[in-house]
Order: structure tokens, then C-alpha cells, then sequence
């Protein structure tokens, strides 16, 4: 059976990075976190000073410092786990303060571009399932199935709480409603691959569903794509 190209786009905290990883799991197909490595590099900007004072990014500094970011997503006990530079930060780069920051830089024509290029290396074979923003519209364009998923936002917010809550870190629901908020409207306004829908893209609204539910949904999807 041909090796097929998924494509899975949305919005912050709708569940993509879970489904993309059972599915790839179940099919045995590589998976690839693109936000992850957008939080990466994220996470370099605030260890090196790479913000000002009020939020805005040095980007000549950043720019000239991309060459020196790694990024690898290795598959440990079953996880695929980030490494920046070699360095496991899986935990760091889930943190509201990374997200607070992440959206900024993603906007970054020169982070975009050089992220692209090695999510479309990573692809090339296909037999890759990969979740991002702008996977089905930038990186994988001709990708045979692609879905666009979304919940409103006080749903993600909620399960991005509990999530934070059941890995013992602090949280406070009504700052990450407002971040869930702030990166809605940046993601789908920024200049650079705006979130939104392909065309060709199927829509998932998984507000009331539950993760068994969306599981089998993907996949019924994913065997009308390879039949």
C-alpha cells in the first residue's frame, strides 16, 4: 500500500498533536510536531535575550542565530520527544510561558522559512503524519488527506488547564482563555501562511467529542485516503 502525506491543521490546544500521534502510532507512520518546533525556537529566543523588554522580538539577532538552532523530534518509550541543540525541552516548551511568546514568533517570515524546509525534508517520503498551521495550505500542499480541526475556545482552554493541572504545573483558566484568544486572532491575521483551511481540507469540530471518538473518526478518514 502507497505510503500517503496527512496533513492535520487547527487552531491552539484542539487536540491536534494527540490525534496526530495515535494515528501515526496506529498506521505506523512517522509523526512530526510542528508546533513544538515553533516552541523551540521560541524557547531559544528566551534563554538568549531574544525579546525586549515589552514582547517584541530582536529579529536581527534571531535571524542571524537560526543557522545555530537544531531541532529533532525522536520517538523515546513510545513519546515523541523535542530536542533542542540536543537537549531533551519537551517539558520546558509546553510552559504558558513559552506560550505567551510562540505566536510572535511564528509570524517570522526567516522562522517560517527555515522551519518549512526541514518539515518538507522530514516529508519527503511520505508515510508522515504532521500537525501544524499551515501544514495542508505551505508545507504539504499536495498532501492526500488533510483535516482542519477546531473547538471553541473556552473548550481548549479548559483541557489545556487540566492538562497543565495533571502534570503538576501551575495554571490559572482564565490567562490561558485569554492566550487560546490572543493566538486565535494572531495565527489567522499574521502576514506569513495565516491558519486557515485548505480547500480540499476535511473539518473537524471535536468540541463534544471524546478522544475515542476522534480517533476513530480519523481513522475511517485515513482508509478512504489509502483505498
Amino acid at each position: 500500500m502507497k505510503k500517503i502525506t496527512i496533513a492535520i491543521d487547527g487552531h491552539s490546544s484542539c487536540g491536534k498533536s494527540t490525534m496526530a500521534k495515535d494515528l501515526a502510532r496506529e498506521v505506523g507512520y512517522v509523526y512530526v510536531d510542528t508546533g513544538a518546533m515553533y516552541r523551540s525556537v521560541t524557547l531559544y529566543a528566551l534563554r538568549n535575550g531574544l525579546f525586549n523588554a515589552d514582547g517584541s522580538i530582536k529579529e536581527a539577532e534571531l535571524e542571524a542565530q537560526m543557522s545555530d538552532i537544531r531541532i529533532d523530534q525522536r520517538l523515546v518509550d513510545g513519546k515523541t520527544i523535542t530536542f533542542l541543540n540536543g537537549e531533551d525541552v519537551e517539558r520546558e516548551i509546553r510552559t504558558l510561558e513559552v506560550s505567551n511568546h510562540v505566536s510572535p514568533i511564528a509570524t517570522l517570515a526567516f522562522v517560517r522559512t527555515a522551519l518549512v524546509a526541514q518539515q518538507q525534508r522530514m516529508g519527503a517520503e511520505g508515510g508522515i503524519v504532521m500537525d501544524g498551521r499551515d501544514i495542508g495550505t505551505v508545507v504539504f500542499p499536495n498532501a492526500e488527506l488533510k483535516v482542519f480541526v477546531t473547538a471553541s475556545a473556552e473548550v481548549r482552554a479548559q483541557r489545556r488547564y487540566d492538562e497543565l493541572k495533571a502534570k503538576g504545573m501551575e495554571a490559572d483558566y482564565e490567562d490561558i482563555l485569554k492566550n487560546v484568544q490572543e493566538r486565535d486572532y494572531i495565527d489567522s491575521h499574521r502576514e506569513v501562511s495565516p491558519l486557515k483551511q485548505a480547500d480540499d481540507a476535511i473539518l473537524l469540530d471535536n468540541s463534544e467529542m471524546t478522544i475515542a471518538e476522534q480517533k476513530e473518526w480519523l481513522m475511517q478518514r485515513f482508509k478512504e485516503a489509502t483505498r
